[in-house]
């Protein structure tokens, strides 16, 4: 199921909890057979190969760049998969409060899509050391670096989601202006039009086309100009006007600007030099 990263956040900043066990799984040692999970809710961490869990007849597979997480007393069903050398750790961790809400994220499975993330992997495996030593001091670390892996978890997922809502603003944005380049259009007018800051969009822009909006609105238009140019015997002005810019010698100093030459030369050019 999908879950919002930022109210999981909130529900551990705010719901004490505390480990009561790690284990680690592999192929070759084998899984105890159960058909409910543990007493715990706990997090699943793969480190190799995959492997389909069942919260109660819901499948995950388990895989490198993901976390799963299962409540407590849940159905459980597994079904390997042939030449993976699955390996996985196991996180049990038990929540405090005298009013849970049976809602609560503790009692539902759920993926965390966390990508490949070298840290991560890193701080698991040194819990997992941690874990099996002895004394105060190895539980106090414990307690600390699975806090710290919950961190990491959930700062990998919101990244993600991140480029992704990026992703899907860009696409939005530069389909807008591919269809309207020829209206009046700036950038606090698509922050306006797309309900987002200018800054936003700024930062869009420059991740996914490594320039402004406004560079690339001015970009799109005058590749527009240009098949105009040779399509057509428009005059400057209304090629101009056609493409969004109202003012024609404004258009041919920034159209000189991007091709090398006015607009004028170049159609003088492809006459001259179709081929």
């Amino acid at each position: 199921m999908n879950i919002d990263v930022n109210q999981l956040a909130e529900h551990f900043a705010y719901t004490p909890f505390q480990v009561k066990g790690i284990y680690r799984y592999t192929q070759f040692r084998g899984v105890p057979h159960a058909d409910y999970t543990d007493s715990y809710p706990g997090f699943v961490f793969p480190l190799t190969g995959k492997i389909q869990f069942q919260f109660n007849e819901i499948p995950y597979i388990l895989s490198p760049g993901k976390v799963v997480h299962g409540g407590a007393k849940m159905k459980l069903a597994k079904k390997t998969f042939h030449n993976s050398n699955w390996e996985y750790i196991l996180v049990l961790y038990e929540t405090f409060g005298s009013q849970l809400e049976k809602s609560s994220f503790s009692n539902q499975h759920f993926e965390l899509p966390t990508g490949q993330s070298p840290r991560l992997k890193e701080l698991i495996l040194q819990l997992w050391q941690v874990y099996n030593q002895c004394g105060g001091l190895s539980r106090f670390q414990t307690e600390m670096l699975f806090r710290d892996i919950l961190n990491e978890t959930l700062l990998s997922v919101a990244q993600r989601q991140n480029q992704h809502d990026s992703s899907d603003l860009f696409e939005q944005i530069s389909h807008y202006i591919h269809q309207n380049y020829h209206l009046d259009h700036n950038v606090a007018s698509l922050a306006e039009q797309f309900g987002v800051n200018r800054n936003r969009i700024s930062y869009v822009f420059r991740r996914h086309s490594d320039m402004g909006p406004g560079e690339y609105l001015s970009k799109y238009r005058i590749e527009k100009a240009k098949t105009l140019l040779l399509k057509s015997q428009a005059t400057i002005q209304h090629i101009a006007q056609a493409v969004g810019i109202q003012d024609a010698y404004y258009f041919s100093r920034v159209f000189k600007k991007q091709v090398g030459c006015s607009p004028a030369a170049y159609r003088h050019q492809f006459i001259n030099n179709p081929f």
